[in-house]
């Protein structure tokens, strides 16, 4: 009797023995709850874009397909905004969605290599090959979630009139009761979008940060760089130092001024070292518990540096020794299950990139961190 034939024999051996419950599988059971998911607004776009960009050539069989591209399909096609979410013109009208996204071109703050200013574009565009429906979690964002995309907000060649831009921009986000998801942009925007934030939060915000890099000194070269967001964030009265946590910093890019003040502020940082020897699900555990103590919301900062520079080239700040993307997609995903108020992404810099390999993280990042949300019951009904 030769190999084959023995292998077969013990393997069916094996299946009498101990066969496996097909229904406990979680690709089954996400197969399952895609049967659950309703596709009435698919219907919707069908027929907006039938309505708006003509209805196809008579030689054309599948009749939902239109003339103009108006919607998802095909993803190489159309005018980019995020997740090809409808763009939303007149900013008042905002409250009439659950999400809106926002860009925030902004670069000034680099100290070493500028280009973040282009992040938006890069992120909008790959954005498109994504479609709104998650196997795993079985969540379609477009029947969910009413996201809009309201554009970038005007920045300008000066620091401080920029940041001024951009706390309006997201304080009338969340006035209005939409959740802000911003992109940008150096990290220096930390500072404005979470005292945007804060100006609509009665009571403590949290920030959980995740980062190679510590940006929490006062100023960088007499400014207040993509550094410094840390120190000022903290210094509003309702976004204090002791509900901070920062996550994956390390290396040779972390600068003693920093350290310096987040061991006098007392706030709580952790290495990759940390992550590694406690486990994702601790470091996420802690995370909550340090940014929800005495908070009444948490801010979610990912930061795109926070990952090996072998997965995203294009940032300005590259640190080897960071996080593998399936880590930070998991804590994100942890963090995001108790809710977040906004999230940034922020330091994609396209001009480094490799086949948008960084862009597309950031875009991951959002949509994981929406579904997660809308998964738990902390986001929708609009």
């Amino acid at each position: 009797m030769g190999f084959f034939d023995n292998h077969g024999q013990n393997y069916r051996r094996i299946q009498n023995e101990a066969s496996f419950n097909k229904e406990d599988l979680h690709g089954i059971q996400a197969a399952v709850k895609e049967g659950t998911l309703p596709q009435t607004r698919a219907q919707e776009e069908i027929q907006r874009n039938l309505k708006l960009g003509l209805e196809a050539a008579d030689s054309i069989g599948d009749r939902t397909i239109s003339t103009f591209s108006r919607g998802e399909l095909p993803h190489y096609a159309g005018i980019n905004t995020f997740l090809k979410m409808p763009y939303l013109e007149d900013v008042n009208k905002v409250d009439e969605y659950d999400v809106a996204v926002m860009g925030v071109p902004f670069d000034i703050g680099t100290t070493y290599r500028s280009g973040t200013r282009f992040g938006p574009q890069a992120i909008r565009r790959i954005s498109a090959l994504y479609q709104t429906y998650n196997y795993e979690m079985g969540v379609d964002l477009r029947e969910q979630l009413k996201i809009c995309d309201l554009g970038d907000v005007f920045t300008i060649a000066n620091i401080e009139k920029s940041f001024d831009q951009i706390t309006k921009a997201v304080s009338h986000v969340m006035g209005k009761g939409t959740m802000p998801i911003i992109l940008g942009g150096d990290h220096s925007i930390g500072f404005p979008c979470v005292r945007g934030v804060a100006e609509n939060v009665e009571g403590n915000i949290g920030i959980i940060h995740l980062d190679r890099h510590i940006d929490i000194q006062e100023k960088d070269m007499d400014e207040r760089m993509h550094t410094t967001p840390w120190f000022h964030a903290t210094n509003i009265k309702n976004a204090p130092p002791v509900n901070l946590v920062q996550i994956g910093i390390g290396g040779w890019q972390v600068p003693r001024a920093g350290v310096t003040v987040g061991r006098e502020r007392g706030t709580t940082i952790m290495t990759i070292n940390d992550v590694e020897t406690l486990g994702i699900e601790k470091v996420a555990e802690m995370a909550l518990e340090v940014a929800w103590k005495g908070a009444k919301a948490v801010y979610l900062s990912f930061d795109i540096d926070s990952i090996d520079c072998g997965f995203v080239p294009g940032t300005g700040w590259p640190e080897p020794g960071g996080f593998l993307p399936r880590e930070a997609l998991k804590l994100m995903h942890l963090v995001a299950k108790e809710g977040l108020a906004a999230m940034e992404v922020v330091e994609v810099a396209p001009a480094y990139d490799i086949s948008d390999t960084t862009a597309l993280l950031a875009t991951r990042a959002v949509l994981d961190v929406l579904a997660t949300m809308v998964d738990n019951g902390k986001i929708g009904g609009k």
